[in-house]
């Protein structure tokens, strides 16, 4: 009998198939055994010796792949082909071997890059051993964080109440979103305009150009500081005659991208189908291991975890076929397309990820996938396809046009040939301003009618927080961390509340500044950027066998050892008051006033400074507890201008109430944005709050619009009928007319500040009259968004008490913000249900099933439940398991 050892039972499943009935094949479920999570696992004393443990599961399946070894003549090890797969063959290996399970049986090591029938059979027919220098840079990266972890960890806890632990590379991706957090707070917004100049052709074409040249100068972009400066500009261009100087016409090539790697995959699922990075990772491994499609079953792309844009020569040849086949030769470049990748020490073994056969058309999947299978599948597919296929042409054309004082510039692009562009185009984070479409006819010397001269407005914008996309493509550029860790490492910056998400992107919480801030100061070397990369590099030359692994081990202990002694010491206070003095400059800046920037703005004697509770930094008062002034760890002050820093950089003071004299604040909770009256000096003082209104943007918010706000609830008159009284306001759900002790919601677009009593009568009836089309019990009708696209019914539309949701059968799902609802289509409202369809179906009823005798019996007999009735629901998938377990003992 011969032994196969996979990763998965879904693996396992798939590669059955291909082996004859001399083979089995076994799944070990990702890691069999790994370093216990207590003190003492990795002994620096000991050379670095490491002592392995199996969890229960693990235990269960090295039973299991002992007993089948010890009557097999061969065993192959077929786990994944990477560093993480050879050391789960490796711990295999050493399993079998202290158990004496071989009993004279030959151990071989296989890899494929893709589960085909021909790529397993080629796998077993070409075995070799063990790749030891793969197995030894495992071995070095799996002691280094759990040194890291396991020393540097027990320090946070005890010098910073609150925060959690500390990985090696997990903390230097946090330190980069901190400082980009640092960057925005910073950052100051300048004003800057521009001029745009309405013209027309001699033949009548109208088109837009721009002022780039004044009195002789080229303009960059901060040259017009301000209106004063954008309006002299408008007058030299109003009173210039203006003709075409130079006219350029060229051509230019667009290329397409390099096929996926791990992260690229990662970014543009982000940017195109909004997966998250684990995301991803979890639907390519499964379309990776097998999906039966239809009775087919078998690997539907290459392996997903490299760092190589390389693609075989049988993957490039079958792209070509397609290619000339159903676009045509002048799609079909008249050689193959070679790629190298730009990362930093890439495999280029490996090959990219790719369709395993090009045949497989997207289209042609449909119905056999789920949803974002499909989606990912189709991102794939056309990347790959397109990554061989003709450059795309632009007709560029440049018009100068000048005179008297000022220089003006047009571009224009249009596109002569399609090329990859018809099939794929790549995404982008932040997209700029571009020019388009295609200038009139014009030759140098004509004459241009002008229009209309429009000044225009600008600010300069701060750098963007990282999306997903963003901070694996920036930990990709430094060297830091590898293909397989970067969903792990965005996971538990999550998990550990050191960062939130917000809108895609990331922000740092009070904790995750605090951490960073620590390690900055007192661990500055372990979190530089450029000493992970290093790590990462000689990692790399473990494998490579250019480097001892324990030499690496060695180099790294002992300075850091080190390091955690000097800290031995250090209190609390100690540590506070460093952090303090580090963070002063950043968040108490001089604002060239001559007043102190630390002056506590409630009690005006009290000095702010760095404080830490149970959740992590704030900044609060020296005065506690007699002042209990607070604010997040954000700079005072305006920020980038924007709605967003201003809702950061808090408490923005509006103006002084002339009846109370007391300071009217803008301020951001865990609820919103609100106004705020005065502060909070002594314990219990609860100042007076509003909320603002749904459609009201914080940075147009004026001071008498606060007062407005804090003068709520208001009342606006009696009821011409009931005579009971009519109160506005704004409550947990809203803005609301309160009619005796009745609520009803003002409907978006009602101004809450301004209704008067007869629109309050009006909307008063209005809900009357909607309440009573329910019958006081249901719900009024929906709009039809349209069939599902499965044939499942129609998916409705409805607006309901916490906002629109859509809704099949019993599945109901509320659009999340940014979704326009009047441009929804069935597609989109089918992929929002799609989880709840899965759980819990549409909601039609099955037909009801007959008790049976047996079905009685059991009923009589609840405790008589057999041992795979319990194990039949596991609770979650075997790829999603072999998935954890890997990312477990990664970084």
């Amino acid at each position: 009998m011969k032994l196969v050892v996979v990763e998965s039972p879904a693996k396992a499943k798939t590669i059955n198939k291909y082996l004859g009935s001399d083979y089995t094949v076994v799944a070990s479920y990702g890691h069999v055994r790994d370093l216990p999570a207590k003190d003492g696992s990795v002994k620096p004393d000991e050379d670095f010796a490491m002592e392995w443990e199996s969890e229960a599961r693990g235990a269960a399946r090295i039973s299991e792949i002992t007993k089948l070894a010890k009557t097999a003549d061969h065993i192959f090890l077929a786990t994944d082909p990477d560093r993480e797969g050879e050391a789960i063959s490796w711990h295999v290996l050493q399993v079998l071997q202290q158990k004496r399970a071989l009993k004279g049986a030959e151990v071989k090591r296989v890899v494929f890059h893709e589960i085909t029938k021909s790529a397993v059979l080629n796998a077993i027919a070409n075995p070799r051993d063990i790749h030891q220098e793969l197995v030894d840079a495992y071995l070095a990266r799996r002691a280094l964080d759990y040194l890291v972890g396991f020393t540097l960890s027990p320090v946070l806890w005890r010098k910073l109440p609150g925060s959690r632990s500390a990985g090696r590379v997990q903390s230097v991706a946090l330190r980069l979103i901190c400082e980009r957090e640092a960057e925005i707070e910073a950052f100051r917004s300048q004003e800057y305009w521009s001029v745009a100049v309405d013209l027309k052709a001699p033949g009548g074409e109208a088109f837009v150009a721009r002022l780039t040249n004044l009195d002789g100068k080229k303009l960059d972009k901060m040259s017009l500081k301000t209106a004063d400066d954008a309006t002299a500009a408008k007058l030299a261009v109003e009173a210039a005659d203006l003709k075409v100087t130079s006219v350029e016409k060229k051509q230019a090539k667009r290329h397409p991208s390099p096929p996926f790697t791990t992260s690229t995959l990662q970014q543009e699922a982000s940017r195109k189908l909004g997966f998250s990075a684990s995301r991803t990772m979890q639907i390519a491994q499964r379309l990776y291991e097998g999906v039966d499609i239809g009775g087919e079953s078998g690997g539907l792309i290459t392996y997903m975890r490299t760092d190589s844009v390389n693609l075989s020569g049988e993957a490039i040849a079958g792209a070509r076929r397609l290619i000339g086949g159903e676009y045509g030769d002048r799609y079909l470049p008249a050689s193959p397309r070679a790629y190298k990748s730009k990362a930093a020490n890439a495999q280029e073994a490996h090959e990219a990820i790719r369709p395993t056969d090009f045949r497989k058309h997207p289209r042609d999947l449909a119905g056999k996938l789920d949803f974002d299978q499909l989606r990912l599948y189709e991102l794939i597919w056309k990347r790959t396809v397109a990554c061989q296929m003709e450059s795309a042409i632009l007709d560029q054309v440049v018009a100068d046009i000048g005179g008297g004082r000022v220089g003006l510039r047009a571009t224009g692009s249009t596109i002569n040939f399609d090329g990859f562009l018809r099939l794929y185009q790549e995404g982008r984070d932040d997209v700029e301003d571009e020019e388009g479409g295609l200038l009139p006819p014009m030759k140098e010397g004509d004459a241009t009618a002008r229009t209309g001269v429009r000044p225009e407005q600008h600010f300069t914008q701060p750098p963007p927080r990282y999306t997903e996309a963003s901070l694996v493509k920036k930990l990709e550029e430094l060297g830091i961390g590898r293909p397989s860790t970067y969903a792990s490492i965005i996971q538990v910056l999550q998990d550990r509340d050191y960062v939130k998400i917000d809108q895609k992107r990331f922000v740092p919480e009070d904790r995750g500044r605090i951490v960073t801030a620590f390690l900055s100061s007192f661990f500055e070397r372990y979190v530089r950027y450029d000493f992970t990369a290093n790590l990462e590099s000689q990692l790399d030359d473990i494998s490579e066998g250019k480097i001892d692994w324990r030499a690496v081990m060695r180099q790294f202990w002992e300075p850091f050892i080190a390091a955690i002694g000097e800290t031995k010491d250090l209190t609390i206070t100690q540590v506070i008051e460093a952090l303090d003095e580090d963070l002063g400059d950043h968040f108490f800046p001089d604002k060239g006033d001559g007043k102190d920037p630390r002056l506590c703005p409630a009690c005006n004697s009290g000095r702010l400074g760095l404080k830490l509770g149970k959740t992590g930094g704030f900044i609060g008062c020296s005065k506690y507890p007699d002042c209990r002034f607070t604010r997040p760890l954000t700079i005072e002050g305006d920020g980038d201008g924007s709605a967003d820093a201003d809702l950061a950089n808090q408490p923005r003071e509006l103006g002084i109430d002339p009846k109370t004299s007391l300071p009217v604040t803008l301020r951001k909770g865990p609820y919103g944005v609100y106004v705020q009256l005065g502060e909070a000096v002594a314990k219990g003082d609860k100042p007076k709050r509003a909320s603002l209104p749904p459609g009201v943007n914080a940075a147009d918010l004026t001071f008498e619009s606060a007062l407005s706000l804090l003068s709520l609830p208001r009342e606006i008159g009696h009821h011409p009928e009931t005579k009971e009284k009519l109160t506005v306001g704004i409550g947990r759900f809203g803005p609301y007319i309160k009619n005796g002790d009745k609520f009803v919601s003002i409907p978006k677009g009602e101004d809450v500040l301004s209704l008067g009593l007869n629109r309050a009568v009006v909307l008063l009836a209005e809900a009357a009259e909607k309440a009573g089309k329910r019958g006081g019990k249901g719900k009024p009708e929906g709009r039809i968004v349209g069939p599902h696209p499965s044939g499942l019914g129609d998916i409705v539309l409805h607006d309901g008490k916490y906002g629109p949701y859509v809704e099949l059968g019993k599945a109901r799902v509320t659009l999340p913000k940014g979704i326009d609802q009047t441009a929804l289509t069935p597609e989109e409202a089918a992929a929002l249900l799609a989880p709840k369809i899965a759980a819990g179906g549409t909601g039609k009823k099955a037909p009801a099933k007959k008790a049976t005798a047996t079905k009685a019996a059991a009923a009589k007999k609840p405790a008589a439940k057999s041992a795979a009735t319990k194990t039949a629901a596991p609770k979650k998938t075997a790829a999603a398991k072999t998935a954890t377990r890997k990312a477990a003992s990664s970084e």
